[in-house]
C-alpha cells in the first residue's frame, strides 16, 4: 500500500464534527438508549486547563458509566504523563489546538496506542487536517455538551480500533511480501548451487522447515544471510 493510500485510510477514520446549537443529530432523536459503553474499571484521562470545562467532561463521562477519571490540568509533558498514567482513552479540550499539542497527541495515539477524542472551541481546515495526520480519533469543534460525550467517546474508540486493525493488516501484508521475497532469493541460491529446479528448491526449503519445526521464511533467511556472508 502506498503512503498516499495509508494517509487516506487514516483520514477516513478520523471524525470531524462541527456542532450546531439547538439542532440534535437525526439519529440522536430516535436512537434507543444503549447498554453502558464500557466496564466501570475503564480509565479515562481528561486534559483540560479549564476546571469548568473539565467538570463538563467529567459529568458526561460519569453518566456514561466510566469508573475512573483522571484530570490533567495542563499540557506540559503530555506524552510522558499519559504514558505513566496508562489510560484506556484520552479526552482533551482546548480553546484552539497548537502544532505542539497535536504533535504530543500524535505520540499518545501512536506510541501509547490509545484513542484520543479532542474537543476544541475553534479551528480551521488546516488544524483539522493536522488533527487527522496526528491520529486523533474524534475531533469535535464547538460541541462540548455533557450529553454528547458518551456517543463521541464510543465513536472515537470504534474508529481507533478500526484504524489499528487496518494498520495491523498492512503490517502483516508487508511482512508476507518480505517473506516471499526471501523465499524466492533462497530458491534461487539453491538452484544455482545444486542445479535444482524451482520446485525442487522449494521442496528442500519446506522439508528442512518441517524437520526443524521452523517457518520456511526463517530457513530462507538463514540461507540468504549465509550466501551474503560468503559473497
Amino acid at each position: 500500500m502506498r503512503a498516499g493510500n495509508a494517509a487516506a485510510a487514516r483520514g477516513a477514520y478520523a471524525l470531524l464534527i462541527r456542532w450546531r446549537p439547538n439542532r440534535a443529530a437525526p439519529h440522536e432523536k430516535t436512537r434507543p438508549d444503549r447498554a453502558p459503553m464500557t466496564e466501570s474499571n475503564l480509565t479515562v484521562a481528561v486534559i483540560d486547563p479549564s476546571r469548568a470545562r473539565a467538570a463538563i467532561l467529567e459529568e458526561g463521562l460519569r453518566a456514561a458509566g466510566i469508573g475512573r477519571i483522571v484530570v490533567i490540568p495542563d499540557t506540559a509533558d503530555l506524552l510522558e504523563r499519559v504514558t505513566a498514567l496508562k489510560p484506556d482513552v484520552v479526552v482533551i479540550h482546548l480553546e484552539s489546538p497548537s502544532r505542539d499539542i497535536l504533535e504530543q497527541m500524535s505520540g499518545v495515539s501512536r506510541q501509547v496506542e490509545r484513542p484520543v477524542a479532542m474537543f476544541v472551541d475553534r479551528s480551521d481546515t488546516t488544524m483539522m487536517q493536522a488533527a487527522v495526520d496526528a491520529g486523533i480519533s474524534a475531533y469535535v469543534v464547538d460541541g462540548l455538551r455533557a450529553e454528547r460525550i458518551k456517543s463521541i467517546l464510543d465513536i472515537a474508540i470504534l474508529r481507533f480500533n478500526a484504524f489499528a486493525r487496518l494498520q495491523r493488516e498492512l503490517s502483516e501484508a508487508r511482512s508476507e511480501l518480505a517473506d516471499r521475497k526471501l523465499i524466492e532469493r533462497a530458491k534461487g541460491i539453491l538452484m544455482n548451487l545444486k542445479g535444482l529446479t524451482e520446485d525442487e528448491a522449494y521442496k528442500q526449503l519446506r522439508r528442512k522447515a518441517m524437520n526443524e519445526k521452523r517457518k520456511i521464511a526463517d530457513i530462507a533467511r538463514a540461507i540468504v544471510t549465509t550466501a551474503d556472508l560468503l559473497g
